[in-house]
């Protein structure tokens, strides 16, 4: 029961200390979760109120079965877009039919979140490359900003296709709507100066309050200022989300890709916590499971799919919490919000949380990460350019799952042609280094190739072994007669290159040259006893350094019976 509610581990040892931080942290997250929620259900095309649906149950079943302490879960920007690509490419009949479809959404994420945590499928997370998620990421951020910008402008733009919004917002151009644009640009204003003032201070719900009272107070909606409108009130009811069947295998793909992102968010997010903390709480599967019941049960009480936020994590790690009590506050906070103050939030203008979502996209543009790529490794650049370009231009879906494939692709090209270094014996040392690098202080026979193959030996990379040892082979001319492989750096060796091994044993004997294997790990040395390379090698010919392998042909180092009975066994 505790592995899978960890609330039974921390709260039996709750301490009075822990409270007033939890509580200023509930309280400023909760705060902060108002008009972000309502914003970020704006960019998934839903009206506000299920922004803050989306703020209670998910994160109160994530205080329950989570491994983090500090995170804090409600809907995201990342996700909302996600959901505006994917829904808005279905052929969906009225925005009844498009809320049905974004709540079982939720459902399907998170049932296919809780079999991928039950199946310990936690690991799926690591094929997300940095380079992928940081083009993903700045890409995704400039596509919501591009779609705040008709409540920014006060246009109408139907299209979910960025080069269609741009386009429609260029032909627009003379129905801007000069009052929004001032709202718009008085709230970013206005959120810069108070975090100038003050870091702690809740910019969002000051210029919401602001922006209410403006409309409030003056007769600033007379000039087609559009406001959030009527929200309805008191908390959402439960109900069993619609399954549309005919659509299943259309949602699947994003379905899959928004499970995985959420978690990955979700991972991400709770390490850099672990670092700040110095602790090691996080448990990736077991996150899987908390994150897809939250989703689960959220969907029933009208939640769209919800997952960690960066900023709001921050500012509640920032604010005290130190338990997911402070979970508990903040959703209390919301609750209370719908049950009383929903008639308020009528009065707040459109403008004013397309500000607060173009104000926080910032910190999802990362401009530093591709420059030192650029610099440093040009593959990687390319990978995260093509990502960014592919996710701006083509789509969201595809973008992930084309940058995730090219990346695999680049690590199957890498493994491929790995590096082969001839190494040499360092002048009065037994050490052997690779001759490029030490080319003044190393011992360079001709009788003698002492090479090294920095990767694991499979079919993927075989040919290109034989090729590159032949060719250091041929380089060395007719006075070479022994070949010593350093197998330090492989970690394995499948079937097919075993093959290559023994084709090369015996082509190798036939034209008088001995091939030895030093320095190979336990696992390896498994596999060569197993498979019968040793048997056609010669035990005699296996070492465990290479300069004995040296002084062996040299006959400086005979072997004694003791050596000799290693080289015959597996570690």
């Amino acid at each position: 029961m505790k592995r899978y509610f960890p609330i039974l581990s921390w709260l039996p040892n709750y301490k009075k200390s822990y409270l007033s931080g939890d509580i200023s942290a509930g309280i400023t997250v909760g705060i902060m979760l108002i008009p972000q929620g309502m914003a970020y259900a704006m960019i998934a095309g839903l009206p506000p109120v299920f922004g803050l649906y989306a703020a209670l149950i998910p994160q109160v079943i994530y205080a329950i079965m989570g491994t983090s302490r500090q995170l804090a879960i409600g809907p995201v920007a990342m996700d909302s877009l996600l959901i505006a690509s994917g829904l808005g490419a279905l052929s969906l009949t009225g925005i009844n039919e498009y809320i049905s479809m974004a709540i079982f959404l939720a459902l399907f994420i998170g049932v296919i979140q809780v079999l991928l945590g039950f199946l310990k499928m936690g690991f799926l997370v690591n094929f997300l490359s940095k380079p992928v998620i940081s083009g993903f990421t700045s890409a995704a951020a400039l596509i919501i900003g591009i779609t705040q910008l008709k409540h920014l402008l006060g246009i109408s733009v139907t299209s979910n296709k960025t080069l269609q919004i741009i386009q429609q917002t260029l032909d627009q151009l003379d129905l801007i709507n000069p009052v929004a644009v001032a709202v718009g640009i008085s709230g970013i204003l206005i959120m810069l100066l108070v975090k100038r003032i003050h870091s702690q201070i809740p910019a969002a719900i000051v210029v919401v309050i602001l922006g209410i009272a403006l409309a409030y107070f003056t007769p600033i909606t007379d000039y087609d200022l559009k406001l959030v409108g009527k929200i309805p009130e008191g908390l959402p009811d439960f109900r069993i989300p619609n399954i549309p069947w005919t659509s299943l295998g259309d949602i699947f793909t994003l379905a899959l890709a928004m499970s995985l992102i959420a978690f990955m968010e979700v991972v991400s997010i709770g390490k850099a916590l672990e670092e700040k903390l110095k602790s090691n709480t996080i448990n990736a599967n077991q996150e899987l499971i908390a994150l897809g019941t939250g989703n689960i049960l959220g969907s029933f009480f009208q939640c769209y799919p919800t997952t960690a936020g960066f900023s709001r994590t921050a500012v509640n790690f920032q604010a005290g919490a130190k338990t997911g009590v402070a979970a508990f506050i903040s959703a209390s906070l919301v609750a209370l919000t719908l049950l009383f103050l929903t008639p308020v939030f009528y009065y707040l203008p459109n403008a004013i949380l397309a500000s607060i979502i173009m104000l926080a996209i910032r910190s999802l543009i990362d401009l530093k990460y591709p420059k030192e790529l650029c610099k440093n490794q040009k593959d990687e650049f390319v990978l995260l350019m093509a990502t960014f370009f592919i996710t701006l231009l083509v789509g969201i879906q595809e973008g992930i799952i084309l940058g995730v494939l090219f990346s695999l692709l680049l690590m199957v090209y890498r493994t491929s042609k790995p590096h082969m270094a001839v190494l040499g014996q360092i002048k009065g040392t037994t050490y052997f280094k690779n001759i490029n690098r030490f080319s003044t202080d190393i011992i360079d026979r001709k009788d003698i190739l002492v090479v090294r193959f920095d990767a694991q030996l499979f079919f993927g990379n075989k040919d290109y072994f034989y090729k590159q040892l032949k060719r250091h082979i041929k380089a060395k001319g007719y006075d070479l007669k022994t070949i010593i492989i350093n197998a330090e750096a492989i970690n394995y060796i499948d079937s097919s290159a075993i093959y290559i091994l023994k084709f090369l044993i015996l082509e190798l004997r036939q034209r008088d040259l001995t091939l030895m294997i030093a320095a190979a790990t336990g696992p390896t040395r498994d596999i060569l006893f197993k498979t019968g390379v040793v048997d056609l090698l010669g035990a005699e010919n296996l070492f465990v350094r290479v300069v004995e392998a040296v002084e062996y042909v040299e006959g400086v180092h005979p072997r004694t019976e003791i050596e000799d009975r290693v080289s015959r066994q597996k570690y």
